[in-house]
């Protein structure tokens, strides 16, 4: 099997547009049936809606107050829109922090989640976050566990990573399998 990465200059929106079009080609050569992507507003969820079809989307957002408190950085109005246009929203603790990240914040020091985190961003931030999100998702029964599915996610704003991968429950986070990146930001 021979694939090509695109690999970004730099990270963040600007790479969107090259990123839903990478996105389109490979969906074309695949039986993929899921896309999960991390968007906060939900407005690059909408925007992939609106060029791919006949795949389930659906859009990752922070979990309420993970600016400040009882805030949610995506509106009831996009949540409507997106559910209106098939792509469901999960909004939920985040696999890799969590609880975890209130005893870090209280008393410091790592927590084994931590390590998989940075580890992770070694490759980039869209890849530890694409990991994340499937976590939670198969936790919350909105993907399949054991099935590829394809996985958008950036950095700050807009999309800049997009992987293949295999999820699993958080309780069986070692099989987790990353099996191509379509394209990433060049660390």
């Amino acid at each position: 099997m021979k694939e090509s990465i695109t690999y970004f200059e730099k990270e963040g929106k600007e790479n969107t547009d090259e990123l839903i079009s990478l996105i389109k080609e490979k969906i074309q050569k695949t039986k993929i049936k899921y896309i999960a992507i991390a968007s906060v507003t939900g407005e690059t969820a909408l925007k992939l809606n609106n060029e791919i079809n006949d795949i389930k989307i659906i859009n990752v957002t922070h979990y309420s107050g993970f600016k400040s408190p009882n805030e949610n950085e995506i509106s009831n109005e996009m949540i409507k829109k997106l559910d209106e246009n098939g792509i469901k929203t999960f909004q939920g603790a985040h696999a890799f922090s969590g609880a975890c990240r209130g005893i870090t914040n209280k008393f410091g020091g790592l927590t084994p989640l931590d390590i998989i985190s940075q580890t992770l961003r070694m490759f980039s931030q869209g890849v530890k976050v694409s990991c994340e999100i499937s976590l939670m998702l198969a936790d919350a029964g909105m993907i399949p566990v054991g099935e590829e599915i394809l996985v958008i996610s950036g950095t700050g704003q807009g999309i800049d990573t997009a992987i293949i991968l295999t999820p699993c429950n958080m309780a069986n986070i070692f099989d987790l399998r990353i099996h191509e990146i379509i394209a990433m930001p060049r660390p």
